[in-house]
């Protein structure tokens, strides 16, 4: 939970800096024509350290949370309830993969729109919400049978394995239609990039993953 707390303090200061000062915002913004055509490559990882207004950063920070600490835990450890014997997963490595896991999310979430929008001088997007995805469908894989809901609608609750794929077809049809002002390919693009990750780093997560939900 360490890099979670770390992820937090960090992305709260410097989106606060970029609240009140626009120069700083535009330099760490995700700007794909800038990225491919003056070769600001950083725009694809600082984007997501910065945030529109309060209430993107504070639901943002909130799922980060939520979601992160307990990801931050169960990556060193195979189940918490057992405190305090706890039965190691990855050890001291979970920190490495957790960090590697946000880092590849924030990176693997502009993919979509480098390529859709690399002409587009005009478009620009920022937030955490790619790297939070990826935390999120990660933290899915290992947990499966967790019932999750939406935040404004705490009485409907899902299992995660269903919830996750029906977050991700309402992110799509969002994506195609378009004019939400929100980057649904980064969300999409991070939730992948979470599943395949921790399937790369240990493929018995998906033989797991299966097995609770057919179990």
């Amino acid at each position: 939970m360490y890099i979670t707390y770390l992820l937090l303090v960090v992305t709260i200061l410097i989106s606060v800096k970029a609240f009140s000062d626009e120069g700083f915002k535009w330099k760490l913004m995700f700007n794909p024509y800038n990225v491919v055509h003056k070769k600001e490559w950083y725009r694809s990882f600082t984007h997501a350290f910065i945030h529109s207004g309060w209430m993107h950063l504070i639901f943002n920070m909130y799922v980060l949370f939520m979601f992160g600490a307990e990801m931050d835990s169960r990556l060193r450890y195979h189940n918490l309830s057992l405190e305090p014997d706890l039965i190691e997963r990855y050890g001291a490595k979970g920190y490495l993969y957790f960090g590697c896991l946000y880092a590849g999310g924030i990176l693997f979430a502009t993919i979509w729109s480098l390529q859709k929008h690399k002409d587009n001088m005009h478009y620009n997007s920022l937030g955490a919400s790619g790297a939070v995805s990826a935390v999120v469908f990660a933290y899915i894989l290992l947990n499966p049978m967790a019932e999750l809901g939406i935040l404004f609608l705490p009485g409907i609750k899902l299992y995660a394995y269903i919830f996750g794929p029906l977050l991700l077809v309402l992110e799509y049809f969002l994506s195609k239609r378009g004019g939400t002002g929100i980057a649904h390919e980064a969300h999409i693009g991070g939730a992948i990039f979470g599943v395949v990750f921790m399937c790369i780093v240990d493929y018995q997560l998906a033989i797991d993953f299966f097995s609770k939900i057919t179990g």
